[in-house]
């Protein structure tokens, strides 16, 4: 059996992986290889190697070649470095290939055209999944190979209102439910980052205990993240200098019990990302090389990007000293914690 799982949706691809590795009874007889790394003899070769004591053996292969620069979609004819010396015969059985000793040497059509030949030609014994992390074409030969002697999934991220239902479905999966605000609430300050999502869905089931149900208060609550998201709203605020709207948000969040200490944290923490992100997209940067060179979740860096805009570079270094005598005073109890905040909303970023 051939399973094909791409999309880039690659929460749903691996927990569909999770689930066929628990079908069947493998025990040892497992091999997971990297396919930017592996020829296709290596693949094919753990193939057709029968399993020990045990029915079948699985294969995976995670993710295919890096196209190279200029590469068409089809492999040139005589194309040496994909099925001739590296692939496999009409038979299925690997042939001695060239390797550099620095992985995959095979372009990435030889490479998908090489696997889709070899699929028919599989032993009954061996289940192989290849698991791609983006769409592929409609004319990919791994599709059509998948359409003839296996399966396709195809996962792709839910946006808008799919989202929100997909919330819920995985809410009611964990034996709860969700009421539509909260849903609502985590799609929009949490996004269709999917693993996220299952965390904080996780936890807030936890929380209301089976058959329980998720509301508003629960989530304000319980997910960093979307605490962290509305302080982000504060911020945006303070950035459109509308003190109106951020003295509303701060107050809201001092209510539901955030404390003022944490709340200083957490915004001097944003503008020292504001910091980096106004650096680094100054050098050209894109939000998710900003997100992978500072460590920083991909949201945090797509919303730190819109708002570099709004502040000098000279705001915000004023912006972040004025967070550190804030959080100053507020340790020496110097002022009230909601005189302090009141205070740094109003001179917030003045230079």
């Amino acid at each position: 059996m051939f399973y094909l799982l791409h999309g880039d949706d690659e929460f749903s691809s691996r927990e569909q992986l999770k689930k066929l590795r628990q079908q069947g009874n493998f025990e040892y007889n497992q091999d997971t290889f990297n396919g930017g790394e592996v020829n296709l003899a290596t693949i094919t070769a753990a193939s057709n190697t029968m399993p020990f004591l045990a029915d079948q053996r699985l294969v995976v292969v995670e993710g295919l070649p890096k196209k190279r620069r200029g590469e068409s979609a089809t492999p040139a004819p005589g194309d040496e470095s994909g099925t001739g010396d590296s692939g496999t015969g009409t038979g299925g059985k690997a042939k001695k290939g060239k390797r550099s000793g620095k992985g995959n040497t095979e372009s990435r059509a030889s490479f998908e055209k090489g696997l889709a030949e070899y699929i028919p030609h599989m032993p009954d014994t061996s289940v192989l999944i290849v698991l791609v992390d983006e769409l592929l074409d409609a004319n990919n030969p791994l599709l059509k190979a998948a359409g003839e002697h296996g399966k396709v999934n195809q996962s792709t991220l839910p946006r808008g209102g799919a989202l929100e239902s997909w919330i819920s479905k995985r809410a009611k999966s964990l034996g709860v439910t969700i009421d539509g605000d909260a849903a609502t609430l985590l799609a929009n300050f949490i996004g269709n980052q999917l693993r996220l999502l299952a965390n904080e869905l996780d936890k807030l089931a936890t929380y209301v205990g089976d058959g329980g149900t998720i509301t508003v208060d629960d989530v304000r609550t319980l997910s960093a993240q979307v605490q962290e998201a509305r302080i982000f709203d504060l911020t945006d605020a303070l950035a459109q200098r509308n003190q109106k709207q951020a003295l509303t948000i701060l107050h809201d969040l001092l209510a539901d019990g955030e404390p003022p200490i944490k709340l200083i944290s957490t915004i001097s923490s944003q503008v020292r990302s504001l910091l980096l992100v106004k650096e680094l997209s100054q050098q050209g940067m894109r939000s998710p090389q900003i997100a992978s060179t500072l460590g920083i979740a991909p949201f945090v860096a797509d919303k730190a990007a819109r708002q570099v805009g709004k502040f000098t570079a000279a705001q915000l270094e004023v912006a972040y000293r004025q967070l550190l005598a804030t959080d100053a005073s507020l340790k020496r109890s110097r002022m009230t914690p909601e005189m302090a905040l009141d205070l740094l909303v109003v001179s917030f970023g003045c230079v």
